[in-house]
């Protein structure tokens, strides 16, 4: 049988992407996550999912929304990184004049490229030429960050092997 999902109150103020997980303990919502544009909020519901769950604990989180004016309810559900990754920069409802997808969207192809190329100097690889660098940056486009960090850990772990 499954389990009951517990009902989300609307969260206080004007509608924005908020993200709202539940406390089981406390039978309580807080908002874990808000901002005016959708990429943010469910970046930051997959990486808080991923730390909860590797603590062993259960998520269940509430994405609102604005739409038409109003606040929606997208989904209310436990949550699973996969779901709730960041949307492309092109099926987010914000405003195109605003520069907070783009600002995020290249903030985190930086992080990834500097996870890519910490693991490669573990690995000892210093000396790159101009295809790697665009190797690297090739694959900090194309990767999300969990992949990006599990090849790191794969650079270091070799470069930490005698040879």
């Amino acid at each position: 049988m499954e389990k009951q999902r517990p009902r989300c109150p609307r969260p206080p103020g004007e509608p924005r992407w908020v993200a709202m997980f539940h406390e089981p303990a406390r039978d309580t919502w807080t908002v874990g996550a808000e901002s005016p544009h959708p990429g943010p909020v469910r970046y930051a519901v997959g990486d808080m999912t991923r730390t909860v769950r590797a603590r062993g604990g259960e998520v269940t989180v509430a994405l609102w929304g604005p739409e038409n004016g109003a606040w929606r309810l997208f989904d209310t559900a436990p949550a699973t990184a996969p779901a709730l990754a960041p949307v492309p920069e092109s099926s987010t409802s914000g405003s195109p004049d605003s520069p907070e997808p783009a600002r995020l969207a290249e903030r985190m192809t930086d992080r990834r490229h500097q996870v890519l190329m910490a693991g490669l100097s573990k690995a000892g690889l210093y000396d790159l030429g101009p295809e790697d660098g665009e190797a690297v940056r090739v694959l900090a486009d194309r990767l999300d960050e969990p992949t990006v960090r599990r090849v790191a850990h794969w650079l270091a772990a070799a470069g930490s092997r005698p040879h």
